[in-house]
């Protein structure tokens, strides 16, 4: 059986309509970011700007330009840290959250 509704469209909708969810999206970026996963934290931060703020608003808000907002959040972006915090930031505000890093000790 063929889908009916694309998944981005899916987790673009329910991250706008359940702050949960978009919560635990940031979450789940920042946390990739620190485990060594780049790539994967670009992704969802671009599903969740294009949730929350938009790539309009986001470059507004950051003084960077849109397009280069998009490239900096695609599969093969390489955002510097100044542009990476930037972002975070502004989708942290926008989601009226804080992050907060906890270190696990060694078993």
């Amino acid at each position: 059986m063929a889908l009916t509704r694309d998944f981005k469209a899916t987790v673009k909708e329910r991250a706008a309509r359940d702050p949960a969810f978009a919560k635990a999206m940031l979450d789940e970026a920042a946390t990739a970011f620190l485990n060594g996963e780049p790539h994967v934290a670009r992704l969802i931060l671009r599903d969740l700007v294009n949730a929350s703020v938009g790539f309009e608003g986001l470059a507004t808000e950051t003084n960077r330009p849109s397009k280069s907002l998009h490239r900096m959040l695609s599969e093969k972006g390489n955002p510097s840290m100044d542009n990476l915090a930037a972002i975070f930031g502004v989708v942290r505000r926008h989601l009226g959250v804080t992050l907060e890093a906890n270190s696990v000790e060694p078993a």
